[in-house]
C-alpha cells in the first residue's frame, strides 16, 4: 500500500468571530495515499472547502494536526507555509486567481520558476500543459482576453505546472459550461493517470465520479468514506463525455 502524502489528525476548525462559535469542520480524520484521486461532497456549510484551505494552509487550524510528506506542517509559520505551497501543494479555486498584467505564460511558469525549475524546463512544462488544454494559441494573451473556462484551464495548467506533491482542487468546475467541464475533467484525469495526487471538493457527483474514493462530510465531520465502484471497463473519457 503507498504512504500516505497527506494526512489529517482530528482536525478542527471553529470561527469564533462572532456572538457564538460556529465549528466548521468537527475532528475530521482522513488519509490520502500517493497517487490517490479523492472527491470531497458535502451539502452546503458541511465544511467541505474548509476542510481543503485547512489542509493547504490558506486557513488556520484550531486544533488537530495535517502532515504532508510525512512532515507536520500545521504549526509552520505562514511564511513557511507560502514556501511549502510553492513547492509542493497545487491549488486550483472556482474563481480563477489569475494574475492580470501578466500573459497566460507567465501565469502558468511563475510557479515552476518560484519552485526553483530551471527557465527551460518551466517552459516545456507550460507549453505541454496548454496544449493538452487546446490553448497553445492562448500563450501570449492576458487573462483578461479569455473567456471564464479558458481562464480555468490556465488556472488548472498553473497548479500543476511544479508538478505538486498533491493538488487541492475546491470546485474547479463550479463555473464552467459542459465543455469546459470535460477539458478540465480529461486533464485531471490525465495527470492522475501518471501518478497525481488530487483532493478535489465538488458539489457534482458526475465529477466526483473519476475519483478513485469519494468522502461525504456533514456538519463538519466525515459521514462516510469509500472507493468509488466503476466498471473494469470505465475510463475517464465516459466520465467527462457525461452532459
Amino acid at each position: 500500500m503507498s504512504a500516505a502524502v497527506l494526512k489529517a489528525v482530528n482536525l478542527v476548525k471553529i470561527y469564533s468571530g462572532g456572538a457564538l462559535p460556529v465549528p466548521a469542520v468537527r475532528g475530521v480524520d482522513l488519509e490520502v495515499e500517493e497517487g490517490e484521486f479523492v472527491a470531497i461532497m458535502g451539502p452546503s456549510g458541511s465544511g467541505k472547502s474548509t476542510l481543503v484551505h485547512m489542509l493547504g494552509g490558506l486557513d488556520t487550524r484550531t486544533s488537530g494536526e495535517i502532515w504532508l510528506d510525512g512532515k507536520r506542517v500545521d504549526t509552520l509559520s505562514e511564511s513557511a507555509w507560502a514556501l511549502l505551497r510553492r513547492e509542493k501543494v497545487g491549488f486550483v479555486f472556482q474563481f480563477f486567481n489569475l494574475v492580470a498584467n501578466m500573459t497566460v505564460a507567465d501565469n502558468v511558469e511563475l510557479p515552476a520558476l518560484l519552485a526553483g525549475i530551471s527557465p527551460k524546463e518551466a517552459r516545456e512544462r507550460r507549453e505541454s500543459l496548454l496544449a493538452a488544454l487546446n490553448l497553445g494559441d492562448r500563450a501570449d494573451a492576458a487573462p483578461a482576453q479569455l473567456s471564464g473556462g479558458e481562464q480555468q484551464r490556465v488556472a488548472l495548467a498553473r497548479a500543476l505546472a511544479n508538478k505538486p506533491s498533491v493538488l487541492l482542487a475546491d470546485e474547479p468546475t463550479g463555473n464552467l459550461d459542459s465543455r469546459n467541464t470535460r477539458d478540465v475533467l480529461r486533464l485531471l484525469g490525465e495527470v492522475h493517470k501518471q501518478g497525481q495526487t488530487i483532493v478535489m471538493v465538488t458539489h457534482d457527483a458526475r465529477v466526483a465520479s473519476l475519483a478513485d474514493r469519494l468522502v461525504s462530510l456533514f456538519d463538519g465531520q466525515i459521514v462516510d468514506d469509500g472507493r468509488i465502484a466503476r466498471r473494469r471497463t470505465g475510463t475517464a473519457r465516459e466520465v467527462i463525455d457525461l452532459r
